[in-house]
C-alpha cells in the first residue's frame, strides 16, 4: 500500500464489504435489483425529495435531467463557471450552449446578482435562458432561495448540481432538495461513494419517470425490445447500490470527521497573515467535503503553488481550486459574465487533504509539513 496521502480517498470498511458480499450472494449481480430500489428510497427520505433515480454518475444525472426538462440544441443554459467540467459537459451533451456566471466573492458559488443581470439581458435580447444549473461548491449549498426565485420570475427550471454537497443543508432544507431537480454524485472522492454513481432527486414524478426511462435505453414496456427514441445505459448497478446504502448509514460520521479536519486547518492557519479558509466562517451547514485555503502572496510572502509543491515532494496530494470554465479551451467561445473572482480563486487557492478516511497520524503528518513550510518562510 502506498504511503501517499490523498485529498479525499474512499472511506470504506467492513460494513461496506458485508453489504457487497450480501448483494453478491443474493444473486442480484446484474444491473438493478432490490438494493437499487432501497437506495433510492433511503436517499430520497434523507434528502426530503419524493422521487429518486439511481444512475451511473452525477454527470449522467445532469445530462438526463436536462433532457427531461426539454433542453436541446439552440438553447442557452446558465451555469456556474467555477466548477468541474462535468457540469458544462452535460449541457454540451444536449446540444445547448452553456452561459457561464462568475463566482460570489464570499462563498465561491454562483454570483446571484450577476445571474439576475444575465437573465434580464438574455430575456431582453429575445434569447431567454432555458434553464439554470447552479453548483454547490466544495460542500456549501448555493443561495438556492434566490436562484429558485429568479427561476420562477423568468419561468425557467433550476437543475441543481449538488454533486459535492450531499449531507449539507441550507437553513431548513437539505442539499438535493432544491430546484425542479437536484443531482448528487457518488464518485470515489465524494463525501460518500458507490465507486462511481450518482442520483437525481425531484418532487416531480413525471420528470423522475422520464429520467428512469431514458436511463434504461428508452425501452418501451413491451415483451420484445422496442425503441421509439434514443436512450442511454445510465442506471446504477445493484452491487454498487449496496455499497451506497452502507455508506449512507455512515454519512453523518464521515461529515463530522471532515469538519474536524477543517477546524484543525482553521486553527493551524489562524495566525498566518494572508491566509484564509475558503468559503468563509459560516460553514456549520456545509458537509466540509474539501477544505481549501486562499493565499494572498503579497501578504503571506509565499504562494499557494509553493505550498502545494512542498507537500508534493512529501507525497501528499493537494490541488488548485477549479480552473474556471470560461478559461477552458474547449469552452473558449461560450458566453460568460466575468468579474475576475473565479480567476482569483483559481490563482490563489489550494485544496488540502480533507477525507474522512484520513487517520489521525496522516493528518498530523500533513499539518507537521505545513508548519515546517511556514517556519521556513517566516
Amino acid at each position: 500500500m502506498s504511503d501517499r496521502i490523498y485529498m479525499s480517498s474512499p472511506d470504506v470498511g467492513e460494513r461496506e464489504e458485508q453489504a457487497i458480499v450480501a448483494a453478491l450472494r443474493s444473486g442480484w449481480v446484474a444491473p438493478l435489483g432490490p438494493d437499487v430500489d432501497a437506495f433510492e428510497r433511503e436517499l430520497s427520505t434523507r434528502v426530503g425529495a419524493r422521487h429518486a433515480v439511481a444512475l451511473s454518475s452525477g454527470t449522467a444525472g445532469l445530462h438526463l435531467g436536462l433532457l427531461a426538462l426539454g433542453i436541446g440544441a439552440g438553447d442557452v443554459v446558465v451555469t456556474s463557471s467555477f466548477t468541474f467540467a462535468a457540469t458544462a459537459n452535460a449541457i454540451a451533451y444536449t446540444g445547448a450552449t452553456p452561459h457561464f456566471i462568475d463566482a460570489d466573492p464570499q462563498t465561491g458559488n454562483m454570483d446571484v446578482a450577476l445571474l439576475a443581470s444575465v437573465l434580464e439581458g438574455l430575456a431582453g435580447q429575445g434569447t431567454p435562458a432555458a434553464a439554470i444549473v447552479p453548483v454547490d461548491l466544495l460542500g456549501k449549498v448555493a443561495d438556492m432561495e434566490s436562484i429558485e426565485y429568479l427561476g420562477r420570475q423568468y419561468g425557467i427550471p433550476v437543475l441543481a448540481d449538488a454533486a459535492e454537497s450531499l449531507g449539507a443543508r441550507r437553513h431548513d432544507r437539505a442539499a438535493g432538495s432544491f430546484g425542479t431537480a437536484s443531482v448528487v454524485s457518488f464518485n470515489g472522492n465524494k463525501i460518500m461513494t458507490t465507486s462511481g454513481g450518482g442520483m437525481l432527486l425531484t418532487d416531480d414524478e413525471d420528470l423522475a419517470d422520464r429520467v428512469r426511462y431514458l436511463a434504461t435505453q428508452a425501452r418501451q414496456p413491451v415483451a420484445h425490445y422496442e425503441h421509439t427514441e434514443i436512450g442511454y445505459n445510465y442506471r446504477l448497478s445493484n452491487l454498487l447500490a449496496a455499497l451506497g446504502r452502507a455508506q449512507l448509514s455512515r454519512l453523518d460520521d464521515m461529515i463530522e470527521r471532515r469538519h474536524r479536519w477543517r477546524d484543525e486547518y482553521r486553527a493551524l492557519f489562524d495566525d498566518v497573515e494572508g491566509v484564509t479558509i475558503f468559503g468563509g466562517e459560516d460553514d456549520a451547514d456545509d458537509n466540509a467535503w474539501l477544505t481549501a485555503v486562499l493565499v494572498d502572496e503579497a501578504v503571506a510572502g509565499w504562494s499557494a503553488s509553493e505550498l502545494s509543491a512542498h507537500l508534493g515532494t512529501h507525497d501528499i496530494e493537494s490541488r488548485p481550486l477549479w480552473k474556471p470554465m470560461h478559461l477552458q479551451p474547449v469552452f473558449a467561445d461560450a458566453p460568460a459574465a466575468v468579474t475576475g473572482v473565479a480567476e482569483r480563486f483559481f490563482r490563489t487557492g489550494i485544496t488540502l487533504p480533507s477525507g474522512s478516511a484520513l487517520s489521525d497520524e496522516q493528518m498530523q503528518r500533513v499539518q507537521s509539513l505545513i508548519r515546517e513550510f511556514l517556519a521556513e518562510r517566516a
